[in-house]
């Protein structure tokens, strides 16, 4: 090794990294990112693994990447998944396997970002951040709402926003995994966890819309936000309010009309009836979703077998 090489590789960052991979999208996309990735890696840390997940993803696409990784300098770990679980459980499995005292954390292929942005993260963990996102500045229409709606119900310091990668310290990953076994929501884990959370910007958008968007948008709301509590709470104080009304029309139909014998008893017998119910069912729903929130932290995911890569 002469001098100048020596001198690089001590000017390098000496925490070792760790970069989370989510299988997505075709051959060509994916080994440009991962070549991408590797060669900002290699230039600014001397210590770092890369985790491919394999969820079921087309396997010319991780054949290509096991043909690439044969001449990595550093040693690639593809966890292939048993059966397509989505990208939750999926990269949970690879923080798993992780084990670098900073995990970058990216859910696409997709880069519409400049790489530079990736160590910049870092810079801005070394400042006293756990969690670094980085996002872009423009969102699609449904990703806004679902993010006001999540921000406005939820209890945490900071705000959610749609992002390309994150970078989490071993701090942050402990913290979250001390409160929860599993994490249904990395995201939102991570906001609630009480660590400092800073976004960095760029310009562009992303374009992957991952399958079940849906699904865990009414998991992540219903498990970390009152907004389920909320709404039903919303629903029966108006069915209340109706029953109310209901029975006052009872009593003045009773009092200034002729009503139908019998009739005003069992207005009176049902308005009240379903009153109850509705504040009953409240408490019930209540409940129900403390119950979700203590069996959720049981859900596990399923590994065929992990593979790696060492020259």
């Amino acid at each position: 090794m002469n001098q100048e090489s020596l001198s690089e590789k001590l000017n390098k960052e000496k925490n070792f990294i760790s970069a989370v991979v989510y299988l997505r999208g075709d051959t060509d996309r994916t080994l440009r990112f991962f070549k991408t990735l590797t060669a900002e890696l290699e230039a600014h840390f001397a210590q770092y693994e890369l985790v491919a997940v394999d969820d079921a993803a087309d396997q010319s696409v991780v054949n290509a990447l096991r043909t690439w990784a044969a001449d990595l300098p550093k040693p690639l770990t593809i966890l292939h998944m048993s059966l397509h679980q989505g990208l939750e459980p999926a990269m949970n499995a690879g923080l798993d396997a992780a084990i670098g005292d900073y995990v970058y954390e990216f859910d696409s292929t997709e880069m519409p970002y400049d790489a530079s942005l990736i160590f910049e993260a870092y810079r801005t963990a070394q400042k006293g951040s756990d969690i670094v996102s980085v996002c872009p500045r423009q969102t699609r229409g449904g990703s806004g709402l679902f993010y006001r709606i999540f921000n406005a119900n939820s209890h945490s310091a900071y705000r959610l926003r749609t992002d390309a990668f994150r970078l989490v310290t071993r701090r942050a990953i402990n913290r979250v995994h001390a409160s929860s076994a599993h994490l249904p929501y990395r995201k939102a884990a991570y906001a609630a966890s009480g660590l400092k959370m800073t976004d960095l910007e760029f310009d562009g958008r992303l374009t992957d819309k991952p399958a079940g968007r849906f699904a865990l948008a009414a998991d992540s709301l219903a498990l970390y936000t009152d907004a389920g509590f909320r709404l039903s709470a919303g629903i029966a104080l108006a069915m209340m309010v109706l029953a109310l009304a209901e029975l006052a029309y009872t009593f003045l139909v009773f009092c200034t009309g002729h009503p139908i014998e019998g009739w005003t008893t069992t207005m009176f017998v049902l308005t009240l009836g379903f009153a109850g119910v509705f504040a009953v069912l409240t408490i019930i729903i209540k409940y129900l979703s403390l119950l979700v929130d203590l069996t959720f932290k049981q859900q596990k995911y399923l590994i065929e077998s992990i593979e790696k890569i060492q020259k």
